[in-house]
């Protein structure tokens, strides 16, 4: 397995960018996959790479990598300061309001204490029993945005952990979905070296744009995915 050219999203001296496909999780250290993402960016660009941050292994969309520990902690300290601004796009069951701030503590780490917590999203399209938000965590915690929705009631399609088989069977079956609804489409940074800002984007993959549009979803939705929700 490896790389397409294409989900290659950006690349300089400093950093590598890349649309990460649902299903593959970053790092091995992560879990007991023989395939993990960082490896297959490590062969693509030919340098060693240092994981940023994270996504599930079921989300797709952007994802950093730095070609050097000095630029990795660069870009971390922007992380932890609050200057990356987030984008992500999730199908989700239920009726989230129209827009909402979810200020609600929960662990950092899969055992640890409950810590704060920030998510705002905005209701994009509705359709039935279902929904379709745009997501922006202001905080990055474990399985954030997932555990989220979920205490709004209003649960990701795709997940096995936060959602509802019935739910996440009937987008299999329906619209050919078999991932997590949740897709990283936008990261807004400063870049580490020159401290030009930058934004980077990923495009909705084919299996989570079908579904969108058989949701009755307009294309101008992606666009505004983009949108400053502040």
């Amino acid at each position: 397995m490896s790389l397409r050219p294409e989900q290659i999203v950006y690349r300089d001296e400093a950093m590598v960018v890349v649309d990460k496909p649902a299903g593959l999780v970053v790092h091995r250290g992560w879990a007991d996959d023989e395939v993990a993402l960082l490896g297959l960016v490590r062969d693509a660009v030919g340098a060693y790479v240092y994981p940023v941050h994270r996504l599930d292994r079921g989300a797709s969309g952007v994802l950093v990598f730095a070609l050097s520990s000095a630029v990795a902690r660069a870009l971390q300290e922007q992380w932890t300061a609050g200057g990356v601004a987030k984008r992500y796009l999730a199908i989700v069951r239920g009726a989230p309001p129209d827009a909402a701030e979810i200020d609600h503590p929960i662990p950092r780490s899969e055992d640890g204490p409950r810590v704060p917590a920030v998510t705002d999203i905005r209701t994009l399209h509705r359709a039935g029993r279902y929904a379709v938000v745009a997501a922006a965590p202001r905080t990055g915690r474990l399985h954030q945005i997932r555990r989220h929705l979920k205490h709004i009631s209003c649960p990701l399609i795709g997940d096995v952990r936060y959602g509802k088989g019935e739910h996440n069977r009937l987008f299999r079956e329906q619209h050919d979905l078999h991932r997590l609804a949740l897709h990283a489409r936008s990261l807004r940074l400063h870049h580490p070296v020159s401290g030009a800002p930058l934004l980077l984007t990923a495009a909705v993959p084919a299996d989570l744009a079908g579904a969108l549009a058989g949701l009755g979803a307009p294309a101008s939705l992606l666009a505004d995915v983009l949108d400053d929700m502040s």
